[in-house]
């Protein structure tokens, strides 16, 4: 009788490198700038300036940062965007319930954001 375990290895491998070979290609950094590994950070530090009350804020990630292009055909605005949601108090002291916002991150900075009126 055989064992069934190497078929499982086997397949699990196959799997992975479906996977690699399936992936993207990076986006260029020349147009978009380098990709944000600390996109949380960046993104907190400006909501910090945007918020009422920046302390109360609750945050859930959607996703990692993708490149995006939030400009118009003649005048590109090219960055990643990070998708999130906020809860934070509002001026009379009451939570606002989860909101969804973005920005659009260039070389370590918010250039743009989404879902605050602007």
């Amino acid at each position: 009788m055989k064992s069934p375990v190497l078929p499982v290895c086997t397949l699990l491998m196959l799997c992975a490198v479906l996977s690699l070979s399936a992936q993207t290609n990076p986006a260029d950094t020349e147009q978009y700038g380098p990709y944000p590994a600390n996109y949380k950070e960046i993104a907190t530090k400006w909501l910090e300036t945007q918020l009422i009350d920046s302390e109360s804020a609750k945050v859930e990630w959607d996703g990692e940062p993708k490149p995006a292009n939030l400009g118009t055909k003649d005048k590109p605005l090219y960055g990643y965007l990070v998708n999130f949601k906020v809860n934070a108090r509002n001026r009379f002291g009451s939570y606002t319930g989860l909101q969804s916002h973005g920005v659009l991150i260039r070389n370590g900075e918010v250039i743009k954001g989404l879902g605050f009126g602007y």
